[in-house]
């Protein structure tokens, strides 16, 4: 527009997808601070272009060095990409308790194919439950579960600057373990148990489940540090006109 303008960066990535349960995970509705270095913002109106540079340091008030920040930064972003895993497996989960959920719609009360749905529905739920709390009060309830303690995590790694504690590294292999025998245990049962159940299904003229496909997450879908969406775009009306300055610098 007209007039004064103003782009505020916070020199954030875009924040994780987070599998969604009954609380909010406060940590991970932030990205990591970027790195130290050279970056461009560009803005486009009307066909063209601006490009300006600038510069991320280091917050000169603190003893860190640009290795203790990259060794944070690899750190959160392993966390960053935990929670990625974590929401594609519950995803596909979901998605297949969904299929489950429209198959048993139609069938007869006290069906036998019914109530063997929906024995697996409630296998691939305890499933789910292992990934995030279902129950409010988080360590009150005793309900953390594997989003709770990856969202502490990563919270704790991000909050400051520093390279991660040793603890922190040994928990994020940890987190990355559990992870990996939830998905281990989603292919045992789907394996074991949905051929037997989708050869009943096609007997009877119904159509079969299918196991949901790892989906590619949209970073249109992550929430932002005020609880929007992040799109990672800028507003192109609010920087109508603008001449950027050149060479700015900045604190991180």
């Amino acid at each position: 527009r007209r007039g004064l303008n103003r782009v505020v960066w916070t020199m954030h990535l875009r924040p994780p997808h987070v599998p969604p349960a009954v609380q909010l995970a406060e940590a991970g509705t932030r990205g990591p601070r970027v790195l130290p270095g050279k970056y461009t913002i560009r803005m486009q109106k009307n066909g063209k272009t601006y490009d300006t540079t600038l510069t991320v340091g280091l917050d000169q008030r603190v003893k860190w060095t640009v290795a203790d920040r990259r060794a944070q930064y690899d750190a959160a972003m392993q966390v960053h990409a935990l929670f990625d895993d974590e929401s594609a497996l519950f995803g596909r989960i979901v998605g297949l308790r969904e299929e489950i959920a429209t198959a048993s719609s139609s069938r007869p009360r006290g069906d036998a194919l019914l109530r063997r749905l929906a024995d697996f529905d409630a296998k691939l739920d305890a499933l789910r439950k292992k990934i995030v709390a279902t129950t409010e009060g988080g360590a009150i309830t005793g309900e953390e579960r594997l989003r709770e303690h990856t969202d502490q995590l990563y919270g704790a790694i991000i909050s400051w600057d520093g390279p991660p504690s040793g603890y922190q590294v040994e928990n994020i292999a940890a987190l990355r373990t559990e992870l990996g025998d939830v998905d281990a245990d989603f292919a045992r049962l789907t394996s074991a148990e949905l051929p037997a159940i989708n050869n009943s299904l096609r007997s009877q003229g119904a159509q079969t489940l299918a196991v949901p496909p790892l989906a590619a997450l949209d970073d249109d879908d992550a929430p932002s540090s005020s609880g929007g969406r992040a799109n990672g775009r800028f507003d192109p009306d609010a920087g109508h006109g603008m001449e950027l300055p050149r060479n700015l610098r900045l604190w991180n």
